[in-house]
């Protein structure tokens, strides 16, 4: 009989009982060092307080506020709704032009290969059956149309969803004006640099051909007026910076 294996190194009880009683040592405290303030803070706090925005100058300056309306600050904000005007909107993008061709449209095999019978073969109609190589393709895509209406109500409550949680993130900036006298592109910038703001969206009551000609050299700017925004807008720019003029637009649209 071989011998029965014994486990190494085990040791008696009383070393447990030992090791048990003896106290732990105080877990050393790692401070963390404090994080650095960002380089080029914001000039201007753009958090709702209170159901209020400032109302700031182009250099970044408070000149007053404004009372939100209890829409943009009243509930939770509603995921369901933006989701399915978001998926609306992307759908009615798609071009829907990828296509196969089936054995209907492949060229040739209009003549049958062999006769119907006693070639020990398999029966076959056409050489380009989906079956053959170089036939048409089974079920393949072909070019359709991706786009869906959602009702209207359901398409403003989605605008009034993506504006309010910008407004609970404090990503939403009000300003006096845009009346630009050149169309500079450097006024934009000057803009994104005092707000530091990332991708905006510029709202404003009426288009103006300067502040056209100003943006359109940034990429990560898009200007559209109150009337005309929809909620993929909203969602797919993380700041919203709006005219006074455009906020009581929008919010009489909203509110028909």
């Amino acid at each position: 009989m071989p011998e029965k294996r014994t486990k190494k190194g085990l040791r008696s009880t009383k070393h447990h009982l030992k090791r048990k009683t003896q106290p732990k040592k105080a877990a050393k405290k790692v401070t963390k060092p404090a994080k650095a303030k960002k380089a080029g803070k914001a000039a201007a706090e753009v958090k709702a307080h209170d159901g209020e925005l400032s109302v700031f100058d182009l250099n970044g300056k408070a000149q007053e506020t404004l009372k939100l309306d209890p829409m943009f600050n009243s509930e939770p904000v509603n995921k369901n709704v933006l989701y399915q005007a978001v998926l609306m909107y992307q759908a009615g993008e798609r071009e829907g032009t990828a296509a196969t061709k089936d054995r209907g449209h492949v060229r040739g095999g209009g003549k049958k290969p062999w006769k119907q019978k006693g070639t020990g073969q398999a029966r076959h109609g056409s050489r380009r059956s989906p079956l053959w190589r170089g036939g048409g393709v089974t079920f393949g895509p072909m070019p359709r149309d991706y786009s869906y209406a959602l009702p209207v109500q359901l398409k403003r409550k989605a605008v009034v969803e993506g504006m309010k949680d910008k407004v609970a993130n404090g990503k939403v900036v009000l300003v006096k004006g845009l009346d630009f006298q050149t169309p500079k592109t450097k006024q934009i910038a000057n803009l994104i640099n005092v707000f530091k703001l990332e991708k905006p969206l510029i709202l404003v009551d009426q288009k103006s051909e300067n502040l056209l000609l100003a943006s359109r050299n940034i990429h990560t700017v898009s200007v559209k007026t109150a009337d005309e925004v929809n909620a993929l807008d909203v969602v797919s720019h993380r700041e919203c910076l709006m005219t006074k003029a455009a906020y009581t637009g929008l919010v009489k649209r909203l509110k028909v």
